[in-house]
């Protein structure tokens, strides 16, 4: 199986250098070909191939990068023959509309077995996006309309404000693409590889767990304690062997409610009240991704208004990993009227959830002061 990933984004955006640190981290045990696409324009180096229009150079870890000229697609059918990758990386030039790159490898795709599109990927310097989006309209939206994720560059050197400004109009033209806005060197290559695959979704993890805890609680009160536990242990190993790879916050906070006892605040003792109201109401699941810095105090006083009222709807579960204004990350949990707040490792982008039957969701972006 060979998965194509296309990066995308106008000169000068960081894509070499966001390739360079998905090889090196993410893809250390893979066999990578980047492809850099440059729709006609001549090669520089002698070395260049002019019966093929593949010219090969050797990168770091055994990558082979490969510059196609001329006709893309049957040069591609050529380096997938030659090198049966586990993963190639696309690198369109920085005018190509990325609908149209993506045609061409489905294309490939069709004649070749074993060929899967991966990452739809554009990379964006936030300090040069308000710019490039006028100058560039056509092809700047196409490449963010049809991208799965888009990667931020240069925020380590952006003004809130400006990050805020690219987020916010990636998600006018394409409210589904994951946007990543911590700075690189903060967040690991293996971090960002599950933003691009979509691997991360804080919504389906929330779910999940809710569903997990329902049938835990479904269980505590039909069936005696040994086979409970039984059931309890298979449903931790299935959620572990499904989510392995957020146990940096996931299967902490799972060890966290099995571990403490009655006096916990990590919402594990009250499953009967949450079970019931499953039984009778549809969830409503609000979410939002942003890289706005959040207090602590903002977080806590979202968490205990969901807890001890019903002014927002009625809040079964909350999960969040954000940034805080201190430039450290808060991770937080509610499970049907429990709480609990601790920092965590930095994530591509803040991202909050909560699930639960009447939710106000203008009300709740106000009390997380997002509008």
């Amino acid at each position: 199986m060979t998965k194509v990933d296309i990066i995308s984004g106008f000169l000068g955006a960081g894509k070499t250098t966001f390739m360079k640190k998905l090889v090196a981290e993410a893809y250390k045990d893979e066999k990578v070909v980047i492809v850099e696409n440059e729709f006609g324009e001549i090669g520089i180096d002698s070395g260049f191939l002019k019966d093929t229009g593949i010219e090969v150079s050797e990168i770091n870890g055994g990558c082979v990068c490969c510059t196609l000229v001329g006709d893309f697609t049957k040069n591609l059918h050529e380096v997938i023959r030659t090198y049966h990758p586990d993963r190639i990386l696309v690198e369109p030039s920085g005018v190509a509309k990325l609908s149209d790159v993506m045609v061409s490898v489905m294309d490939v795709a069709k004649e070749e077995e074993g060929i899967e599109m991966g990452a739809l990927v554009t990379v964006i310097n936030a300090l040069k996006a308000s710019k490039q989006m006028k100058a560039f309209g056509e092809f700047f939206v196409d490449q963010i309309e049809h991208a799965t994720t888009v990667v931020l560059s240069r925020t380590q050197k952006a003004k809130d404000e400006q990050v805020e400004y690219c987020t916010k109009e990636v998600q006018e033209h394409n409210p589904k693409a994951v946007v990543v806005t911590t700075p690189w060197d903060e967040i690991s290559g293996e971090t960002l590889l599950k933003a691009i695959e979509g691997r991360d979704s804080l919504e389906v993890q929330a779910l999940a767990e809710m569903h997990h805890e329902q049938e835990e609680a479904e269980h505590h009160h039909h069936d005696h304690d040994h086979e409970h536990h039984h059931d309890h242990e298979h449903h931790h190993d299935h959620d572990h062997e499904d989510h392995h790879d957020h146990e940096h916050h996931h299967d902490h906070d799972r060890e966290d409610h099995h571990d403490h006892g009655p006096g916990c605040t990590c919402g594990c003792h009250d499953h009967e009240h949450h079970h019931h109201h499953h039984a009778d109401d549809v969830f409503v699941t609000w979410g939002k991704e942003t890289p706005h810095k959040f207090t602590r105090e903002t977080i806590e006083g979202a968490l205990k208004a969901f807890a001890e009222t019903e002014d927002y709807g009625y809040v079964v579960r909350s999960k969040g990993i954000v940034p805080s204004e201190e430039g450290t990350w808060i991770y937080f949990d509610l499970v049907d009227g429990e709480y609990e707040i601790r920092e965590g490792e930095p994530d591509v982008i803040g991202r909050l959830v909560v699930i639960g039957t009447d939710v106000k969701e203008e009300d709740i972006e106000k009390l997380f002061g997002l509008s």
